[in-house]
């Protein structure tokens, strides 16, 4: 599923009340907005049921340049992670596997 079909998911959602695509994909934007907002505040958004998107530090290390083999240092990075919630792993485990 990409954005376009979350978009026409929440429009076939008639509980939500969206009549139009519009609307429907302002409201997926506030959602990313608001989540975005939340890590840059708090480093942490929490919706229960759903999971926790959180900012995590990579710490510096060396790697290796693939093209050369050269070892190159790679400086320490901030990261978003999510850890899905209980609810979202028992709808992931009822769902169809996709296939490559």
């Amino acid at each position: 599923m990409n954005k376009q079909d979350l978009i026409d998911a929440i429009l076939a959602n008639k509980e939500a009340g969206i009549e139009s695509k519009a609307a429907a994909g302002r409201a997926v934007d506030a959602v990313l907005d608001g989540i975005a907002a939340g890590l840059k505040k708090d480093a942490s958004v929490q919706l229960i049921g759903f999971g926790t998107f959180s900012v995590k530090t990579r710490a510096a290390r060396t790697g290796r340049n693939p093209q050369t083999g050269a070892t190159i240092k790679i400086k320490a990075s901030k990261t978003v992670s999510f850890k899905a919630g209980a609810a979202l792993k028992a709808d992931a485990a009822k769902a169809k596997v996709a296939k490559k």
